[in-house]
């Protein structure tokens, strides 16, 4: 039976020197080559066309999400499987949109990895409920709150909202929208009611991810 022909990215010299000796001497595997950077990780999927490819998901120069993107935008034939540490709910659902293969998390048995590995390699999926059914939800009941946030918000509470997120008092505010204090106090009152939270605090860890459910 042909290796199975794989590139190895992460960043981090220990976990990359742990995956290069586990994998580089197994019997399955060919490792062709491995990489500190999405970009280096980029260059050498193109070059070598390996079957797999390893990656962590935060990586300088590229990140893995971005490093899956150009191989699914170029039709290249590499399979991606994706090694984290802490994934967000929305990196692993845009993962899972984007076509990645696989995906683990390092705090995984070595056995496991290697198990995840050839699966993919036979053309299965590896991505495990637990990791990714919660995630799907989350980020569901996120959307529709979102959502039915963004329809009760009045362009202007927008404006608002996320100036203050941003940290600016609401005189200055004011002067941003050329309003008075006291009509951004009217207007933050009613986007506090809007939104349910009672601070700015809260006010500002809600707008993060109302701009990243935005972009």
């Amino acid at each position: 039976m042909r290796p199975v022909s794989l590139n190895i990215a992460d960043d981090h010299p220990v976990v990359l020197k742990g995956l290069i000796a586990l994998l580089g001497d197994h019997k399955r595997f060919k490792l062709l080559v491995s990489c500190s950077d999405g970009a280096e990780c980029i260059k050498a999927i193109r070059q070598f066309l390996p079957d797999l490819a390893l990656l962590d998901m935060n990586m300088p120069n590229l990140n893995g999400l971005q490093v899956l993107k150009a191989v699914t935008a170029e039709r290249l034939s590499t399979r991606i499987v994706f090694l984290a540490a802490s994934p967000s709910d929305r990196e692993i659902v845009a993962a899972v949109a984007g076509g990645a293969f696989g995906m683990m998390l390092k705090e995984s048995a070595p056995d496991t990895l290697v198990n995840c590995l050839q699966a993919v390699a036979a053309g299965d999926r590896w991505l495990p409920a637990e990791l990714v059914d919660g995630a799907l939800e989350r980020t569901r009941a996120a959307g529709a709150r979102f959502a039915s946030v963004d329809r009760a918000l009045t362009q202007r509470e927008r404006e608002v909202m996320l100036l203050v997120a941003d940290g600016l008092s609401n005189k200055d505010v004011g002067r941003r929208l050329n309003v008075s204090e006291g009509t951004v106090k009217i207007h933050l009152n009613s986007i506090y009611k809007k939104v349910a939270v009672t601070n700015r605090t809260a006010l500002a860890n809600f707008s993060a991810q109302y701009r990243d459910w935005t972009k």
